[in-house]
């Protein structure tokens, strides 16, 4: 069983943020990590734009179907949290229509696609519908069907 070390915090309160020198007992190690951030930098950097884009909308898009239950949990063989996925959906419809114009057609429409196909879920999941034009997304999407 995986345990949330999260678990004991507030949803209101962030995650602490680590300092990954804290435990740097040396000025080697201190140059170690300067050397990593670097190398990371400059992988980044090889990186299109269109990729990065398209990663982090596949992120959000799996998150987003775990969240609407299209996932199976271990314990209990199912997994639904439609407050979170439809915080998801919302992310990924803004994401997507922003980045739309910059990312060229059949990498939008593939996009838009799965964004469309999430919202349905969504929706199929949901024990009674959202009025029109108040799903997760339609702000920017309109009225999905």
């Amino acid at each position: 069983m995986h345990e949330n070390p999260l678990s004991d915090r507030s949803p209101a309160e962030p995650a602490p943020l680590e300092d990954p020198r804290a435990g740097a007992d040396s000025a080697a190690e201190l140059g170690d990590l300067d050397d990593s951030s670097s190398g990371a930098s400059r992988d980044i950097a090889d990186v299109s734009a269109v990729e990065i884009i398209t990663t982090a909308t596949v992120h959000l898009m799996s998150a987003a179907a775990v969240k609407i239950g299209l996932a199976e949990d271990e314990q209990t063989g199912h997994y639904q949290d439609l407050a979170e996925a439809r915080k998801l959906i919302i992310a990924l419809a803004g994401l997507v229509t922003a980045a739309s114009p910059e990312i060229g057609g059949d990498h939008a429409r593939s996009l838009r696609d799965g964004l469309r196909t999430l919202q349905l879920a969504f929706a199929e999941a949901l024990p009674f519908p959202d009025p029109p034009g108040q799903a997760p997304g339609e702000k920017w999407t309109g009225r999905v069907s």
